[in-house]
């Protein structure tokens, strides 16, 4: 009986057709993942580029706001410089409104010291105009014909009028210019026009002496006006 040769064992036809069928599907599958792949190959590219143009844009956009920009930052400048310009002006106002309340109030204060006694010397200018009274009722007369006790009264009555002017000088009432100066309606009151050695219009005589209190004239003195020699 003759050998059979090997001959090779041919695969049945439906496993052979389910193999295809793989390989046709593992074909299918890569050119799949290429296409895939491909694709997002190409989102990327665009993606990258969108935002290659987005920046673009921007860069454009602020380019072009850019001097607006500048320009609302130079008049928000100068508001401010006029704001603290305002508020400057303010302050030296302010500052000078103060300082002159200051200066009155110092005014007022030093008017009230000098004249806080007006009504109080006007007062006591009645006692000086009756010791003036008494003393000019003894003009003309030698005091060495006087006795003790009179001579003791002339000199008291002398020395309380002196002391009296230096009370009062104190406080910055003084008599305002007699006999001999020159008339000054602000200090002066005249009551008679005579002929007198006294230059024409200077007072010739005084007939109540007149105060003032620091620059005020707290009383006119009652005078004479020298129309001249006779």
């Amino acid at each position: 009986m003759a050998d059979k040769k090997d001959t090779p064992e041919v695969a049945p036809k439906d496993e052979w057709d389910d193999l295809m069928k793989e390989i046709d599907s593992e074909k299918s599958e890569q050119k799949r993942r290429a296409a895939a792949s491909a694709a997002a190959d190409d989102i990327l590219k665009a993606a990258a580029k969108a935002d290659k143009d987005t920046a673009k844009d921007n860069a454009k956009e602020d380019a072009e706001h850019a001097p607006d920009a500048g320009a609302a930052a130079v008049a928000r400048i100068e508001e401010l410089e006029l704001e603290l310009a305002t508020l400057k002006d303010q302050a030296l106002r302010a500052m000078a409104e103060a300082e002159n309340v200051k200066r009155r109030s110092e005014k007022e204060v030093a008017a009230a010291r000098v004249f806080g006694i007006e009504r109080f010397a006007n007062d006591v200018l009645s006692v000086h105009d009756n010791l003036s009274r008494a003393l000019s009722t003894l003009e003309g007369t030698d005091k060495s014909e006087l006795g003790e006790n009179a001579k003791n009264l002339v000199e008291g009555i002398e020395l309380t009028e002196k002391d009296l002017m230096a009370v009062l000088a104190r406080h910055g009432v003084t008599a305002v210019p007699g006999q001999g100066s020159k008339f000054d309606p602000n200090v002066h009151q005249a009551v008679a026009n005579i002929p007198s050695d006294e230059d024409k219009g200077n007072v010739a005589t005084v007939m109540q002496t007149g105060f003032k209190i620091g620059d005020r004239t707290l009383r006119a003195a009652m005078v004479a006006v020298s129309t001249g020699k006779a």
